[in-house]
């Protein structure tokens, strides 16, 4: 039998040492009685059994709430209530405003990458006019998170990135992805709180901040603010592209150049536009490490001219970038390749600056395991 922490039924010069363990000689080592230390001469003690009174269980009691109330209150972290990757992607999938062009309106349609039921995209260009019906809304997404946030990045893809004139086919090329990077807070709530957006656009990466934020410009500028739109009871972030080449930015609440475009709305059901000024379609979303699906087909020579680089051969060569390949220009040498899906957390340290408590170790990171 052990006892712990004794306490001393009558006075005496000496006290034992709090947290130490004393054997009690002739205890059953089973016995649940407690243990006090008796002085039986100055400097003399022993270890005795004896009875708790019902007043000294009530005291132990409730110093044993005591300290489980004060673990409690001085948890480190905010917990959030379980959520999927699924339902977290959903819950903040952006409206999309996706410009088209007249002269090919169905060039600038979202679709899957295997949306004529193969994964080979070295023919995706010949493909995309064979039959509209095929191109249903898509859009892809990652997660990835640190103790402090969840990173979210939806990847859109169009089959080819053109121009109505290119004779010698250095203005458009086979397959095309862009996308957006969310930051959200793990505040404690099932979803968080959304705090900002880098955008990609061809080989410029762009920086947004909802109002409310207390991100400010970092070693990149603030580009503008992220416009919210409220769809089933819930604010969205608002995205845009451009026709043809499909750039990506924030919305900027203005109308399509020309006035005709598609907005997509992430219903979770894909559908496709009726025509090329359709103001509701919905978009289904395709986790991008499903099994079968893009990531897992990182290495397929099939799918990929290299590492995050599509096959491609219309207009110039292996020209289109997965989320994993997608590079600023001009943001700095730490910044690698790929990072603003692969290393979110660093590049958005970077990228802003007032992020408050920010955690760059990953507790979950699928492009690093």
């Amino acid at each position: 039998m052990w006892a712990v922490e004794p306490s001393v039924e009558e006075g005496g010069p000496r006290r034992v040492q709090p947290g130490r363990r004393h054997a009690v000689e002739g205890a059953s080592p089973h016995s649940h009685r407690p243990v006090y230390l008796i002085p039986y001469d100055i400097g003399t003690w022993r270890w005795e059994v004896r009875e708790m009174t019902l007043a000294r269980r009530l005291l132990a009691l409730g110093a044993a709430l005591a300290v489980a109330a004060t673990l409690v209150v001085y948890s480190s972290a905010p917990a959030s209530a379980a959520v999927t990757d699924y339902d977290l992607a959903l819950r903040w999938a952006p409206i999309h405003y996706q410009d088209t062009d007249s002269s090919d309106y169905d060039a600038d349609y979202l679709s899957p990458v295997n949306y004529d039921g193969e994964w080979d995209t070295l023919n995706n260009w010949e493909h995309q006019d064979d039959s509209v019906s095929r191109l249903v809304g898509s859009v892809y997404f990652s997660v990835v998170e640190t103790s402090t946030h969840w990173f979210l990045v939806y990847s859109f893809y169009h089959p080819r990135d053109w121009t109505e004139f290119d004779p010698f086919g250095v203005l458009t090329h086979e397959n095309d992805m862009e996308g957006v990077l969310l930051t959200v807070r793990k505040d404690g709530s099932t979803y968080g709180r959304l705090e900002a957006m880098v955008t990609v656009a061809h080989n410029d990466f762009y920086s947004y901040v909802p109002t409310g934020s207390s991100y400010t410009s970092g070693r990149e500028t603030v580009d503008g603010t992220l416009l919210m739109r409220t769809y089933n009871g819930n604010p969205h972030p608002t995205t845009r592209q451009e026709a043809k080449g499909h750039g990506a930015y924030a919305w900027n609440g203005a109308e399509f150049p020309g006035g005709d475009g598609v907005i997509y709305y992430p219903s979770g059901t894909g559908q496709v536009p009726a025509g090329g000024n359709d103001r509701s379609v919905g978009y289904q979303l395709v986790d991008t490490f499903a099994a079968g699906g893009l990531w897992s087909r990182r290495n397929d020579s099939v799918t990929f001219a290299s590492w995050g680089t599509f096959r491609g051969d219309n207009g110039v060569d292996n020209a289109a970038n997965t989320a994993w390949g997608w590079d600023d220009h001009d943001d700095g040498g730490d910044l690698l390749r790929g990072m603003l899906a692969t290393d979110p957390a660093y590049l958005v340290a970077q990228y802003f600056a007032g992020e408050g408590t920010f955690s760059l170790a990953y507790t979950r990171n699928t492009y690093r395991s």
